[in-house]
């Protein structure tokens, strides 16, 4: 399965941690943070255009595209 979304291209990213630590912020290591990554089958009543080239196809999409995906 694919670490990125078919429609937007997000995917992970490294974040530094900070724990505040006696009125200071301790060096921690970083965290690689994923999308909310699924498998979606697009069907062709999709209002938007950016869909269209993956009607009737299963994509990997993260939650915000399938969130638009529905509001066509």
């Amino acid at each position: 399965m694919p670490k990125e979304c078919a429609i937007c291209g997000k995917k992970s990213i490294m974040a530094g941690q900070r724990k505040k630590l006696m009125s200071r912020y301790n060096p921690t290591p970083k965290k690689r943070k994923y999308p909310n990554l699924q498998k979606v089958m697009v069907f062709d009543d999709v209002g938007k255009k950016a869909f269209r080239p993956f009607v009737g196809k299963r994509i990997v999409a993260c939650a915000k595209c399938i969130k638009s995906m529905g509001k066509g």
